[in-house]
């Protein structure tokens, strides 16, 4: 894969090095930190395209630096743990990871799921060169005339409805909360949110679904938030 840099952040030298082999012989540029500080000072500093995230770090621990990321970037973030308990990792994907790979991983298989998540990220993200079309089995929408249709019929969105469908859309097949929805896209903290934003996505699925009890698009995962699918 042409150049893309890869931030690999552990506390542990040996798994840094092990992902750093396996991701060079793709072609991919790896930068290294330790801690979740490190990794945001890096962030600042040079252009990175995904993370490989451990969540047990000190100073600054993985959920905490999602957390701080997603304030910013939009950059595909994979979480790498020991945990394995659900909880743990749709604690993760609330805050914003895209992936979650478990200890002990498959390195082949750690590769498969960046080189994915980088493909999406440049399809659908906001890396340069990004689709102003995207076209997901019918659903389509035209981010420069700010447009949506349905199997070529437009649909008339207000404009929190489109920015919804925008967010989802642009980052298809992934889960984003009811609060990290909120503050997307009305741009303020998303404390007891759950009911605006519901009420705004089942007018959504009203416009955009042949039967909007038995969604095609827009999903609900339950525990966690909504997604479209790609």
């Amino acid at each position: 894969m042409d150049n893309y840099n890869v931030l690999v952040v552990d506390d542990e030298k040996e798994i840094r090095d092990a992902i750093e082999i396996y991701l060079k012989n793709e072609g991919i540029t790896v930068l290294k930190a330790k801690d979740g500080i490190e990794a945001l000072e890096i962030l600042n500093e040079q252009q990175v395209h995904l993370i490989i995230l451990d969540v047990m770090m000190p100073r600054l621990d993985g959920i905490s630096a999602t957390y701080k990321i997603r304030e910013k970037k939009n950059i595909p973030i994979i979480i790498l743990s020991a945990k394995t308990e659900d909880t743990d990792k749709i604690l993760g994907l609330q805050v914003g990871a895209d992936d979650y790979v478990t200890k002990p991983f498959n390195p082949m298989e750690l590769v498969a799921r960046v080189k994915s998540q980088l493909r999406r990220y440049v399809t659908f993200g906001t890396f340069e060169g990004v689709k102003k079309v995207i076209d997901l089995n019918g659903l389509m929408l035209d981010k420069e005339a700010k447009a949506v249709t349905v199997n070529g019929e437009p649909v008339k969105l207000t404009p929190i409805e489109y920015k919804i469908v925008e967010l989802l859309m642009t980052n298809a097949g992934r889960v984003f909360s009811i609060d990290e929805i909120y503050e997307r896209v009305w741009n303020e903290p998303g404390y007891n949110a759950e009911n605006t934003v519901a009420v705004h996505i089942r007018k959504i699925r009203e416009k955009i679904e042949i039967n909007p009890k038995n969604p095609r698009y827009l999903k609900v995962v339950w525990g966690i938030g909504y997604k479209i699918e790609k």
